[in-house]
C-alpha cells in the first residue's frame, strides 16, 4: 500500500488556498495560536460569531499600520499582524468597544490545536453561578413589584435589587452595547442595552433586570452549545495518546510523552493500544482501526512499510514503527485544523443572513419608534404603554437565533464529514454540493485500484497438465519485478521452483528453465517473433484486448501453453458507489487517457454510460467545460497529476486522499481520505441534509419573531416573555443544527475483498 503520509500533510496544510475564485470571505487563514515574529495572537472570550468578528474589524479600520487579521471563532481567537507599536493601539480599540482580548502566550496554548477549552477557561463554571446569582436578584425586584406596597422605600429597595440583577447579569453586555450605541451601531447589544436603559426609564426596573438575567443566561448557554459544534472534530484530538513506548539508543522501551517524542523514533504499540504519533511500520503486523482518519468502517491490514495513523487502534498484533510526523503534525492534528480553517470561511447562506440582520436590526429600532411615537396617536394606548411595546419589540427583534443557526449548522456539517473521512475545506462547497448534476471521474485510482491484477487465465495447449502450467507459470513470473509478472505470480498465488538461466527480454518477458524444460513468459510480440501464433490465438488475443486486458502467453519450445489476461480492476466499492450517485440525479461520466476499449470495458463494469477515453489533460479540462454547458453544476474526481487542471476548473473537485498526489489533493476542494467513491454520495446527501437544516432554522428563527411582533403589538406579550422566546428560538436552532453530527455516525459496513472473492486461480481449477 502506497503511504499517504506526504500528500495528506501538504493538502491538509494547504486546506483554504482553493483553486477556485469562489472563496467565501476575505479573511487570512487563522494561524496557530501563538506568537510568531510580528503577528501576534489573543484570546477574546466573548468573541463567538461573525457579528462580533465584524464589530472588531470595524473597531480596527481606524488604526494604520495592520497588516493583517485572522480570526478563527471557534478557538475564540485573534491573530494580529502588526508593528509592535500599533499593537497597543489595536488593543485599545477593541477594548473600546467592550472585548477583553488577552495575548495568548508560547507555551501556553500553542499545543491546542482545536482551540477547545475547559468550561473553568471559558468562564462557564463562574459565569452559570453569577448568573444564577443575577436570576434571584431579578425574581426578587419582581417579586417586590407584585407583593410590596406601593410606597417609596419599596420602590427603592425593588430598584436597587434589580440594579444588583442587572450588574450581575449584563454589565458587559450592557456596556458593548453602550460603545455601539456611541459609534453609531445598532447590534444585539445596542438593542439590549437600549431596551434595559428603556424599561429602567419608565418604571419597569424589574423587568429590566429580568430581561438582562435571561439574556446574559441564554448567550452562555448559547456559547456552550456553539462550542459543542465547533469542537466536534475536536474530540478526535482526544483519540490519540499522551504517551507511547519508545526504544533508547540501548535498545531498553521507554514510555514518553508523544509531544517529546523526535522524528526518526521507533515506536511500540500492542494490540488493544492506540497508535499515538504517525509513522510508517518497521516490524510486525497487525489490522489497524482508522475510522477516526479515514471513516474506514473495516480495519486495514498493517505490514512493514505501511503507514500507520495517530489516533487509529491496533487491534490484533504487536507492531513497531518509525515516527514520520511530530504530534503536532500529525494527519490527525492537520485534519482538524484544516476543519477548524474551514470553519472560518462562511457559507452562502451564513453571508446572506449575515447581510439580513445587518439590515433587520436597525429597520426593527426604527420599527419601535415609530411604535412609541405613533402609538398613543393611532391607538388608544398611554405613552408608557407605547414605550413598553416599543422595547418588547426590541426585545424579541434581538437576531440571536438567526445569526447563530447558520454557522452551528454548517460547522456541525463539516465535522459530520471529517468523521466519515471527508475533509471540505469551506462551507462553501459544503452547500454546493446539493447542486451537483454531474461527476466527471477518472478511472485509474479513482473507479479501479489502479493495480494490475490477474483477472483470467487458461490453457492453450493441452499437451501439459493445468496444474503444471500453474507451477512453471508462477516460478517464471515469480522472478520478474514487471508489475504484469507480479499480478500473474499473486494470482496463481503458488510455491515457486528454482528457474535457470533466468533472463528478462527487454519489451518481450522473460525466459528460463524450469524442471529442465525451457519457457517463456511474454507478449504478443514475444510469441509472434518465435513464429508461434495462430489465427485461432489471435482471434482469442483480440477478445482479451478488446476487454482492456493485457495478455501474456506462456510458452515452450514446441507451443503455446497458456494465456495470462492482466487488468486494472474496478474496486469492490464503485459499482454500488455509482448506482448510488445515479440515485441521487446526479450523472457520472469517466474521463481517463486510456484506450477507449479499455475505458468502455470498465465503465460498463461500473455502470457508466458516458465513458470518454484516449483524453489529455487539457482533454480532460475541455469535457469539463463542456459538462458544464450541458449538465449545470459539475464535479471531478481524480488522484493523479494529469487530474489537476480538470479538478481546478470543476465547480467541486474530489481528490482521492489515500493515493492522490499533492497537486491533485491541492486543486481540489473535498479530499476523500480513504479513496472510497461512495463518499462522493455521501457528500451530496450531506450537502442536502445541510441546506434543509439552513433554511429550518432561517424559517423557525423568522416565524417566532413574527408572531411575536404581532403579540408585542396587539397582545399582552412581556419583556421577559420575549426573552423567553428569544432564548427558546435560538436553543431550539442550535439543536437542530447539531442533528447533524448524529447524522450517518451508523454506516453500512462493506464486506472487504477476502470475504468476496476468490483468486482467479481457485476459480479456474474449480
Amino acid at each position: 500500500m502506497k503511504s499517504p503520509q506526504p500528500t495528506l500533510d501538504k493538502t491538509i496544510a494547504s486546506c483554504c488556498d482553493h483553486a477556485h475564485g469562489h472563496t467565501s470571505q476575505p479573511t487570512e487563514p487563522p494561524q496557530m495560536p501563538q506568537k510568531s515574529g510580528s503577528a501576534t495572537a489573543y484570546r477574546i472570550a466573548t468573541m463567538d460569531c461573525s457579528a462580533e468578528e465584524s464589530e472588531i474589524r470595524r473597531a480596527l479600520e481606524p488604526v494604520t499600520g495592520i497588516r493583517s487579521l485572522g480570526f478563527q471563532l471557534g478557538a475564540r481567537t485573534l491573530v494580529i499582524d502588526a508593528p509592535t507599536d500599533v499593537l497597543p493601539l489595536a488593543l485599545t480599540a477593541i477594548r473600546k468597544i467592550g472585548f477583553d482580548p488577552k495575548e495568548i502566550s508560547k507555551s501556553g496554548d500553542s499545543g491546542d490545536i482545536s482551540g477547545a477549552h475547559s468550561d473553568q477557561e471559558h468562564g462557564f463554571s463562574s459565569g452559570i453561578t453569577r448568573l444564577v446569582f443575577a436570576l434571584v436578584f431579578a425574581f426578587g425586584a419582581e417579586s417586590l413589584s407584585f407583593l410590596a406596597p406601593d410606597t417609596q422605600p419599596w420602590q427603592i429597595a425593588g430598584m436597587a435589587i434589580a440594579v444588583i440583577g442587572i450588574w450581575l447579569a449584563g454589565l458587559d453586555t450592557y456596556m458593548k452595547g453602550f460603545f455601539a450605541l456611541r459609534h453609531g451601531r445598532l447590534n444585539i447589544n445596542g438593542l439590549m442595552t437600549v431596551a434595559v436603559t428603556g424599561a429602567f426609564l419608565i418604571g419597569q426596573w424589574a423587568e429590566a433586570a429580568m430581561v438582562m438575567a435571561l439574556y446574559a443566561i441564554a448567550e452562555l448557554i448559547e456559547a456552550r452549545a456553539v462550542d459543542r459544534a465547533r469542537n466536534a472534530i475536536k474530540g478526535l484530538l482526544d483519540l490519540a495518546p499522551e504517551a507511547a513506548e519508545v526504544r533508547q539508543p540501548d535498545g531498553i522501551w521507554q514510555v514518553m510523552l508523544a509531544g517529546e517524542i523526535t522524528l526518526g523514533s521507533i515506536v511500540r504499540i500492542k494490540p488493544g493500544e492506540r497508535v499515538a504519533l504517525d509513522g510508517t511500520v518497521t516490524a510486525g503486523a497487525s489490522a489497524i482501526n482508522q475510522a477516526p482518519v479515514t471513516g474506514e468502517s473495516i480495519p486495514v491490514e498493517k505490514a512493514i512499510g505501511d503507514p500507520v495513523f495517530a489516533g487509529t487502534i491496533n487491534e490484533s498484533g504487536s507492531l513497531e514503527f518509525e515516527v514520520t510526523a511530530v504530534a503536532s503534525d500529525s494527519t490527525l492534528a492537520r485534519i482538524i485544523h484544516a476543519v477548524e480553517q474551514a470553519q472560518g470561511s462562511r457559507a452562502p447562506t451564513q453571508r446572506f443572513v449575515d447581510k439580513f440582520a445587518a439590515i433587520y436590526t436597525p429597520a426593527v429600532f426604527i420599527i419601535a419608534l415609530a411604535v412609541a411615537l405613533a402609538g398613543p396617536l393611532l391607538f388608544d394606548w398611554t405613552w408608557l404603554q407605547a414605550a413598553y411595546k416599543a422595547l418588547v419589540l426590541l426585545v424579541i427583534a434581538c437576531p440571536c437565533a438567526l445569526v447563530i443557526s447558520t454557522p452551528v449548522t454548517v460547522v456541525s456539517g463539516l465535522a459530520a464529514a471529517a468523521r466519515r473521512g471527508i475533509l471540505i475545506k469551506g462551507g462553501t462547497y459544503l452547500e454546493e454540493a446539493r447542486k451537483l448534476k454531474a461527476v466527471a471521474l477518472d478511472k485509474t485510482g479513482t473507479i479501479t485500484a489502479g493495480k494490475p491484477e490477474l483477472v483470467e487465465w487458461e490453457i492453450i495447449s493441452p499437451i501439459v497438465s493445468k496444474e503444471r502450467v500453474a507451477a512453471m507459470a508462477a516460478s517464471l513470473a515469480g522472478r520478474s519485478d514487471h508489475p504484469v509478472s507480479k499480478a500473474i505470480a499473486a494470482g496463481l498465488n503458488l510455491p515457486f521452483n528454482d528457474v535457470d538461466g533466468f533472463e528478462a527480454l527487454p519489451g518481450r518477458g522473460v525466459k528460463g528453465a524450469v524442471a529442465g524444460e525451457n519457457y517463456v513468459l511474454g507478449n504478443h510480440r514475444l510469441i509472434e517473433e518465435r513464429d508461434q501464433c495462430s489465427a485461432e490465438l489471435e482471434a482469442l488475443l483480440k477478445i482479451h484486448e478488446e476487454a482492456g486486458r493485457t495478455v501474456t502467453l506462456f510458452a515452450s519450445n514446441e507451443a503455446v501453453l497458456a494465456l495470462f489476461a492482466v487488468a486494472d480492476t474496478i474496486k469492490e466499492t464503485s459499482r454500488a458507489a455509482i448506482a448510488d450517485l445515479k440515485a441521487l440525479g446526479v450523472t457520472p461520466v469517466m474521463l481517463t487517457g486510456d484506450n477507449s476499449a479499455t475505458a468502455r470495458s470498465i465503465g460498463h463494469q461500473a455502470g457508466i454510460e458516458d465513458v470518454r477515453g484516449n483524453l489529455l489533460p487539457q482533454d480532460k479540462l475541455a469535457a469539463i467545460q463542456e459538462m458544464q454547458k450541458h449538465y449545470g453544476l459539475t464535479g471531478m474526481t481524480g488522484d493523479g497529476i494529469n487530474d489537476a487542471p480538470a479538478l481546478a476548473q470543476a465547480d467541486i473537485g474530489f481528490a482521492m486522499g489515500a493515493a492522490g498526489t499533492d497537486i491533485a489533493m491541492e486543486a481540489a476542494d473535498v479530499v476523500i481520505m480513504n479513496d472510497d467513491l461512495h463518499r462522493i454520495a455521501t457528500t451530496v446527501e450531506l450537502s442536502r441534509k445541510t441546506h434543509a437544516v439552513l433554511w429550518q432554522n432561517i424559517s423557525f428563527a423568522i416565524g417566532i419573531k413574527v408572531i411575536f411582533f404581532y403579540l408585542a403589538i396587539f397582545s399582552g406579550a412581556t419583556m421577559w416573555m420575549a426573552v423567553f422566546a428569544d432564548m427558546g428560538a435560538s436553543l431550539l436552532v442550535v439543536a437542530n443544527g447539531l442533528r447533524l453530527l448524529r447524522s450517518g455516525k451508523k454506516e453500512r459496513v462493506r464486506p472487504t475483498s477476502s470475504q468476496t472473492r476468490q483468486t482467479d486461480y481457485e476459480r479456474s481449477t474449480g
